[in-house]
């Protein structure tokens, strides 16, 4: 899958999923636009796209303000003069519950970046990628589609809510040519744990609440945002694809 000459936008590339689509995409010949908000985090992942790539354009920013948002998308097209990949990877869980009464918080915080801010960013972007027939993909969650633990009631109704705007945005550009899918993973190996206050729960136990006895890479859903992303997937818009290692049969 060659990406020579394209340019790519991935959200949430300092670390997880985002650093290791952002290094694969290189890999690919792509020149990949990296947005977070940690810089150093930032500059590490850019080394390692630029050994196996181009040097990427480095983007501190976050998602959740929307100056920022757009001085993303005016960095991209004045260095790039086009778009032709937008992946919305970034993303966060607070905890909340509406008995303990600090819901509010937690939704309005969580809704801001892991929604808000793809309709925001998908809606600037759209019209540079109907002018390159370019395609979208939304990192959603197997916790969008399964009852929630309470006190990731934000989170899953965050997830459950992009599952939805992926198809309302991918029939809206569909007759203009631009691709909109949605990738669900099960557990997978990124730092989020650790950022949502949650380092007492081990990957190795999410893993073993799933079918297959295991939790992903952050490769093994890049793999398929590259694919996603590809012209092998050009008769694929509308759709969600689950990697959650037999997650949802276990739900």
């Amino acid at each position: 899958m060659s990406f020579s000459n394209k340019i790519v936008l991935v959200t949430g590339a300092s670390s997880g999923i985002g650093a290791a689509t952002a290094q694969l995409f290189a890999k690919e010949g792509a020149h990949v636009v990296m947005v977070g908000r940690n810089e150093s985090k930032l500059r590490n992942v850019a080394e390692q796209c630029a050994r196996g790539g181009h040097a990427p354009l480095v983007v501190r920013a976050d998602v959740g303000n929307d100056d920022d948002v757009k001085r993303i998308v005016d960095e991209t097209i004045n260095k790039y003069r086009k778009i032709d990949v937008l992946v919305n990877n970034a993303g966060l869980s607070l905890t909340g519950s509406i008995l303990k009464g600090d819901i509010l918080e937690s939704y309005d915080k969580t809704m801001a970046v892991n929604l808000r801010a793809v309709v925001h960013l998908t809606t600037l972007v759209a019209p540079h990628l109907v002018k390159t027939k370019g395609s979208i993909v939304n990192i959603s969650s197997i916790a969008g589609k399964m009852t929630s633990p309470v006190l990731s009631l934000a989170y899953c109704t965050s997830k459950a809510g992009l599952d939805h705007f992926t198809r309302g945005a991918a029939l809206e550009l569909a007759s203009l040519g631009v691709r909109v899918n949605s990738i669900s993973p099960g557990p997978v190996r990124t730092d989020i744990l650790e950022n949502s206050g949650l380092s007492n729960i081990s990957w190795e136990f999410l893993g073993s609440r799933v079918a297959l006895k295991r939790y992903s890479e952050p490769e093994e859903i890049g793999e398929m945002i590259l694919y996603l992303a590809s012209d092998k997937a050009k008769g694929i818009t509308g759709s969600d694809f689950v990697c959650d290692n037999g997650g949802l049969l276990k739900a």
